[in-house]
């Protein structure tokens, strides 16, 4: 089987209902990004971020994947599929793709701040559907504070090495639903081989090199479209 790497964006959700904080101009849910995603904002005021994420979790399970997540999962009957995104939610899991790198963290985690390999997860929607909340305490079992497992504006994306070399060994490489000036992640374009076929899918694509097929759709219908691709050679 063909190696096919996707490196998803927050388009890939936004047909589920989730949109980001460059959509409403640096606010996030009414607050600035730099208060409740910086590690100077959780320094300043941690409880402001603990409620702010677990309002996050709830709008989560509120949500659904959507065709293009399941979309990626069809894949995975034709090729070796490794998903990597900068999404923090879970949907591409929800969907039931096997093999998914967050690069900036997930939503449904918080971490020990003294351990960091203590990581948890917290209930998820099945739960939610029992009239469960989903929420966390400030401190685990071991008396420790905890923080989102998420990779704060101005920290290192941990994740990004194992990315890369997942790139590099790609036979095929999909970018979709991102404006590729994230970085680091938009460098994960440079990181295919040469001879990879390449495709980018986004409604309102960036520039990119001739050698990428380029499909200006919303995730749902370029996901469908690279099905019919990719299946049909």
């Amino acid at each position: 089987m063909k190696n096919l790497v996707i490196s998803t964006g927050a388009g890939m959700s936004a047909e589920s209902g989730i949109t980001t904080f460059r959509d409403a101009g640096g606010l996030w849910e009414n607050h600035n990004v730099m208060d409740v995603a910086s590690d100077e904002g959780f320094a300043r005021n941690p409880a402001l971020i603990h409620q702010f994420y677990n309002e996050r979790r709830k709008q989560l399970l509120e949500v659904k994947p959507n065709a293009a997540h399941y979309g990626l999962v069809e894949l995975e009957k034709y090729f070796n599929v490794n998903v990597i995104t900068q999404n923090v939610d879970d949907l591409h899991e929800r969907a039931g793709s096997a093999n998914v790198l967050h690069l900036h963290g997930e939503l449904m985690k918080v971490r020990s701040m003294r351990y960091e390999d203590r990581v948890y997860t917290l209930p998820c929607d099945e739960l939610s559907d029992r009239g469960i909340e989903t929420s966390v305490d400030t401190i685990d079992a071991y008396g420790d504070h905890v923080r989102p497992h998420i990779v704060f504006f101005g920290e290192s994306v941990p994740n990004f090495d194992p990315a890369c070399r997942l790139a590099s060994q790609a036979d095929i490489f999909v970018v979709i639903g991102t404006t590729l000036v994230v970085y680091p992640a938009a460098a994960l374009l440079q990181y295919a081989p040469a001879g990879a076929e390449v495709y980018y899918i986004d409604p309102n694509p960036a520039a990119v090199p001739s050698h990428v097929h380029v499909i200006a759709k919303k995730a749902t219908e370029g996901v469908a479209e690279l099905i019919q691709i990719l299946t049909q050679k």
